[in-house]
């Protein structure tokens, strides 16, 4: 791996075809008093049990492509099919008429403590009041049984309402960090015209 020298105080320059990330860590020790949310009597939470790979894959590409969720998009089969079969991972699917509107991936690996690793509804649920929904389900589930702590992250290439979404729920930031990633556009992994806003930086064509 490849390493630059990161200034702490003023700018770096990344390498062209690296992506970086301004990354957000929020945690929640107790289970919070959310309001109810908006009228949606025809969603309910379904946990899936060991859900099809493929399908999970396609759903978090339809949900994430616009915000560069590629981690599961691109993950070999086995280890994706690995971890769908965890019983320490936990998927859960917002429908409506057994319609995915939303998913859920919950991380119970570290006793105590449970990470909420993927989040998210689809583009056109935005704003109905189904992430809210989502949240509460996911956070009575996360809260079961022993856990002390319920954390996740978010960062700048994500909806730009995302933060401010999880501090209302009730979560508190604690950290920053930073991401430094290949863009995944750049060896063609994704569609080019995937996520818009965010410019493509093409490295030069090396001289023959």
């Amino acid at each position: 791996m490849k390493t630059i020298p990161l200034k702490l105080d003023g700018y770096t320059d990344l390498p062209p075809g690296k992506l970086a990330n301004i990354v957000t860590y929020l945690e929640m020790t107790a289970p919070p008093r959310l309001a109810p949310p908006a009228e949606a009597d025809d969603l309910r939470l379904r946990r899936m049990e060991a859900p099809d790979p493929d399908w999970y894959r396609e759903v978090i590409g339809r949900i994430g492509a616009d915000w560069l969720w590629v981690h599961i998009p691109l993950m070999p089969a086995p280890q994706l099919a690995a971890l769908v079969a965890n019983p320490a991972v936990e998927i859960y699917a917002l429908e409506r008429d057994r319609t995915v509107v939303g998913i859920a991936e919950l991380d119970r690996r570290t006793p105590g403590v449970v990470e909420i690793v993927m989040f998210g509804v689809m583009p056109e649920a935005v704003g109905t009041g189904a992430a809210h929904r989502l949240m509460q389900g996911v956070l009575a589930a996360a809260f079961r049984d022993d856990t002390r702590r319920v954390w996740l992250h978010t960062c700048t290439h994500d909806h730009p309402s995302a933060l401010r979404f999880y501090r209302r729920a009730g979560f508190v930031p604690y950290k920053l960090g930073i991401e430094v990633m290949d863009d995944p556009r750049v060896s063609g992994a994704i569609a080019e015209t995937t996520a818009p806003h965010i410019p493509i930086i093409r490295p030069k064509p090396e001289n023959p």
